[in-house]
């Protein structure tokens, strides 16, 4: 591992230069965005070569993905905040899909998971396997018994499908002109929401 450069500071192991790239390379897109930040951009900001850089990561895509993926984590982290107290797997999953549309296009790190296709939840990987399976230990952690709702274990699955398509749609190509978030709102309780409701309940009005 070279030593020069890094501003003075070397790196104590691979695993320290990797995540200070890493980091590097989210700053670079806070400036520029994901798509204007290149490889250079990312050795210039920790003052090394770009040979430094291609001996932790073969390309820029490889670095924008891990600042997806680090930037999903923390992510879910606040999403999962902002759902506390909602046991209501409808309510829940509407206010988490009205979370994710508000926030996702605002934040730049955010927006490079719909830019890549190897990002850890949205964008063009979201239907890959590896996604839903993100999707659904996101809804794990739900503040919702999910058992009690009658929602199985393996029911999970295909819902995380669901909200990362829908999700997609509703980020990556907004109505024209766009929905006001009540409007998506009213969208959502309208088609979605029933689904995750007891039928008694459905048969009951809501009763």
């Amino acid at each position: 591992m070279a030593h020069h450069g890094w501003g003075g500071r070397p790196p104590a192991s691979d695993a320290e230069a990797r995540q200070r790239i890493v980091d590097a390379t989210a700053r670079c897109i806070d400036r520029h965005g994901a798509a204007k930040t290149t490889l250079s951009d990312v050795a210039n900001e920790l003052g090394v070569t770009r040979q430094t850089v291609y001996r932790h990561f073969a390309r820029i895509g490889d670095i924008v993905g891990e600042v997806a993926a680090q930037g999903a984590e923390s992510f879910v982290d606040r999403l999962v905040a902002h759902l506390q107290g909602i046991g209501d797997p409808a309510e829940a999953v509407v206010e988490g899909m009205l979370f994710c549309v508000r926030t996702i296009p605002t934040e730049p790190r955010l927006s490079t998971m719909l830019q890549i296709r190897d990002a850890a939840a949205f964008g063009r990987g979201a239907t890959t396997a590896d996604a839903i399976a993100y999707g659904a230990r996101m809804l794990h952690r739900f503040p919702v018994d999910w058992a009690a709702a009658g929602i199985g274990e393996d029911e999970l699955s295909g819902l995380a499908e669901i909200i990362m398509r829908l999700l997609t749609s509703f980020v990556e190509h907004p109505s024209d002109p766009p929905h006001e978030h009540d409007r998506i709102r009213a969208l959502l309780d309208r088609w979605l929401a029933p689904a995750l409701r007891p039928p008694a309940v459905l048969a009951h009005g809501g009763r």
